[in-house]
């Protein structure tokens, strides 16, 4: 769920754009980098905003109003790293907010935070440590797709927790209320990443397995 336009009050809305800055700074600075050293790779990097346009903005309905939907995120976090994919999924929210009224532009900051910085941050992480781990390649990206995307929506029960915490309990109890509503819709969705995003990266594989632009693609952690 993209926090929508004005829903957060104004100090929150500033403090995440603040926290998410520093994240988005260092990863326009790695995709620019990743772009001088693979000048053949844009049309890959606009796969992978593409990938997480899509699955980002298939909203279903969920309880009490809200709604759940897919990240994309595991996918280009897996294959780039995580901070190129931040800058990509910050692009992604930015495009949805003026295009699909999905999120806003003054929430921009805190979802950029939920989904592009740590889903991008969790995903990466979790997919490198099940390959230390020496699990299948297959098994450590649906881990990565499918624990990213119910990390985001964790966090995002944090930040409305945090705008809007509980009389009894304060901002966890808000928070877990919060994630609470996402759970019957989320976990399947979540599941339903991670199966795609294994069929997406074998299908690369078949094609890209001898890139060296993604050792990834060869189980390379």
């Amino acid at each position: 769920m993209h926090i929508m336009e004005g829903y957060l009050p104004v100090k929150h809305a500033i403090g995440w754009t603040a926290a998410s800055a520093p994240f988005l700074g260092y990863g326009l600075y790695r995709l620019n980098r990743w772009n001088r050293e693979n000048p053949s790779g844009r049309l890959f990097l606009g796969a992978c905003a593409g990938f997480a346009f899509v699955l980002s903005a298939m909203k279903i309905p969920s309880v009490t109003g809200s709604c759940s939907h897919p990240t994309g995120i595991g996918l280009g976090a897996a294959l780039l790293g995580p901070f190129p994919m931040m800058v990509l999924g910050t692009i992604v929210l930015l495009f949805q907010a003026l295009f699909l009224a999905h999120g806003g532009l003054t929430t921009l900051g805190a979802n950029a935070f939920s989904m592009a910085i740590a889903g991008s941050l969790v995903a990466w992480a979790v997919h490198r440590l099940s390959l230390r781990m020496r699990m299948p390649s297959g098994l450590a990206v649906f881990l990565a797709a499918s624990i990213s995307d119910l990390c985001t929506y964790m966090v995002t029960s944090f930040q409305l927790g945090l705008a809007f915490p509980s009389a009894q309990g304060g901002v966890f109890a808000s928070a877990a209320k919060f994630f609470m509503i996402f759970v019957p819709t989320q976990i399947p969705l979540a599941v339903s990443e991670g199966l795609l995003t294994v069929f997406v990266i074998n299908l690369l594989k078949s094609h890209l397995g001898d890139d060296k632009r993604f050792p990834v693609l060869n189980g390379a952690a």
